[in-house]
């Protein structure tokens, strides 16, 4: 059996997605496109619109839950940290 070539020129990069409390990590070679995160939080995660992440519609805490439920870990997040004035 003649194993395919793998062509690395056509790997797709990470996206972030962010908003002032929020940013959010998509690595879409690691996606399964199971829709866990449209089906349960479509007010911020869309299969159906571009950016198809929209953080500004959803709750900080609900976002985060919902990506500690992404079955093949192609989404993570960090928060951002609002830098104090000297």
């Amino acid at each position: 059996m003649i194993k395919p070539k793998i062509d690395k020129t056509m790997e797709i990069e990470s996206k972030e997605f962010s908003n002032k409390d929020i940013a959010v990590t998509y690595d879409p070679c690691a996606c399964t496109l199971s829709g866990t995160c449209a089906k349960e939080l479509s007010h911020v995660f869309s299969n159906k619109i571009i950016p198809w992440i929209n953080l500004d519609d959803g709750k900080k805490e609900e976002i985060i839950k919902q990506i500690k439920k992404c079955p093949s870990g192609a989404l993570d997040y960090y928060l951002r940290t609002k830098k104090k004035a000297i």
